[in-house]
């Protein structure tokens, strides 16, 4: 018989919650009452405050600014008197202690004297007895003022503190009761946890190990765990099945990169073609016998640097840029021996020189159109290579028009293609490691026609070269 743990904590939580929740109800209700007058008092009491901390100065400068036409003066504050008066209203609709009444009622009292005082004040127009009013008046009068809120503070915190101890008390036996009922249950949850806990780490401790022989390489399928538990049955079959899917996937990853090491390295091998090697030397001694030494010197620096590019230090990648260095190089090698059949146009896009591209991509591609293209033609010949963006990849073309292809041989390369058949090293190669690195939608695109010429178009996906951060 199996089970969810999911269904056996729903259980657990909801009889917890629903013991908990009687608790909590009951001392809400008592908390309730208490919160309310307790917020009351403190709202009184935090207004009250404040109303003092700024009363008596702000009455008594702007007051003493008006006797003496101070350039700072305001005029008189009968806005801050009446909202003085607003507020003692305010604070005695809410107070019910009697003491804490009658001081309040006091406070509103002296400030409808203070209105009086100040109307009195601007009424006066002798500079002495205008200062005269405001010491023996307004001065007392706010000093008054401040000393009965003080003391209408001072029951406020009492009824405060009193509040407070009855809620503590009443505090102190809910504690007593909702202590009691969590000791009860959390013997009862441990007891219960103790037997889930049981049954979850013991096929766990399983799955661990399990995992750890993975990690350490083991990727052999084994027998799901047995468990009482359905989650646990469903991962570790889970696991299993991942566990199979990831050794097909590494075992088909090591076979894909064996082929395109294979392929890189035999594109590699055919850039030290004896042949060709042998016809370039012939040429560079023809140049120098025939006393051309500028062009021989020229060739053997094409011929260096197209073996320098084929290398890259290493690299599988390179930029666009380098890549039409190499065949740059490749072309006036093959210029200066076929000059009379064979001219050649390359046309890349600027912005596309730093596009990361892998390394011998065009060369087999020009060489492809040269010597099955171009020289099997009855008259010259030019090869085009251009470069250009289309969307998020780019796109390399290399077109001749020499003797094309007939239908029948074009749709056997094709297929070859697509099988992977070794039907025409050079574009059969370049097809496969595109598709190997990039994925089966990009790669090689053959058109041809008889008699008219060919081209071919490789498409890979644009990507930047990295510039590291100084």
């Amino acid at each position: 018989m199996t089970y969810s743990i999911k269904g056996r904590l729903r259980r657990l939580v909801i009889a917890i919650a629903i013991l908990l929740a009687v608790l909590m109800a009951a001392a809400l209700l008592m908390l309730v009452s208490y919160n309310r007058h307790y917020a009351r008092l403190l709202h009184n009491v935090t207004t009250a405050s404040e109303f003092n901390r700024e009363f008596k100065n702000t009455i008594d400068q702007k007051m003493y600014y008006y006797v003496i036409e101070s350039q700072y003066s305001q005029g008189l504050p009968i806005a801050e008197v009446r909202d003085a008066q607003t507020l003692a209203k305010s604070l005695r609709a809410t107070t019910s202690q009697k003491n804490s009444r009658q001081a309040i009622t006091s406070v509103l009292d002296l400030c409808e004297n203070l209105e009086g005082k100040i109307y009195q004040i601007e009424e006066t127009s002798d500079y002495d007895q205008r200062l005269s009013q405001l010491e023996n008046n307004v001065y007392i009068l706010t000093s008054l003022v401040e000393e009965y809120m003080y003391t209408y503070l001072y029951y406020e915190a009492a009824e405060l503190n009193a509040v407070q101890q009855a809620a503590t008390r009443q505090m102190a036996g809910e504690i007593a009761a909702i202590v009691l009922a969590a000791a009860l249950t959390l013997g009862f949850t441990l007891r219960y946890s103790f037997r889930l806990s049981q049954s979850i780490t013991r096929p766990l401790e399983e799955l661990s190990g399990r995992m750890e022989a993975v990690t350490r390489g083991d990727l052999t399928t084994r027998k799901p765990v047995q468990s009482e538990i359905r989650e646990i049955r469903t991962l570790s079959a889970g696991l299993e099945q991942m566990i199979a899917r990831l050794d097909d996937q590494m075992r088909e990853s090591r076979q894909r990169q064996e082929s395109l090491r294979r392929t890189e390295l035999a594109l590699l091998q055919a850039q030290i073609n004896p042949h060709f090697l042998y016809n370039t030397m012939d040429t560079i001694i023809w140049l120098i016998e025939a006393d051309k030494q500028q062009e021989a010197v020229e060739m053997v620096s094409n011929l260096s640097g197209f073996f320098r590019h084929s290398l890259s230090k290493g690299e599988d990648v390179i930029t666009l840029s380098e890549e039409e260095s190499h065949v740059r190089s490749y072309l006036r090698i093959q210029q200066a021996r076929y000059q009379d059949i064979m001219d050649y146009t390359l046309e890349m896009n600027p912005q596309l020189k730093d596009a990361m591209i892998p390394k011998l991509t065009l060369q087999p591609l020009v060489e492809n159109a040269l010597y099955h293209g171009i020289k099997l033609k009855r008259a010259k010949g030019t090869i085009r290579i251009t470069g250009t963006r289309q969307g998020g990849d780019v796109i390399l073309q290399v077109e001749d028009n020499g003797v094309g292809m007939t239908r029948q041989r074009l749709e056997q390369l094709r297929q070859g293609m697509r099988s992977k058949k070794p039907v025409g090293f050079g574009m059969s190669a370049v097809n496969q490691r595109l598709q190997l690195q990039f994925g089966v939608q990009y790669g090689l695109t053959i058109e041809s026609e008889e008699g008219t010429g060919t081209r071919v178009t490789a498409r890979i996906p644009y990507v930047r070269k990295e510039v590291p951060r100084p």
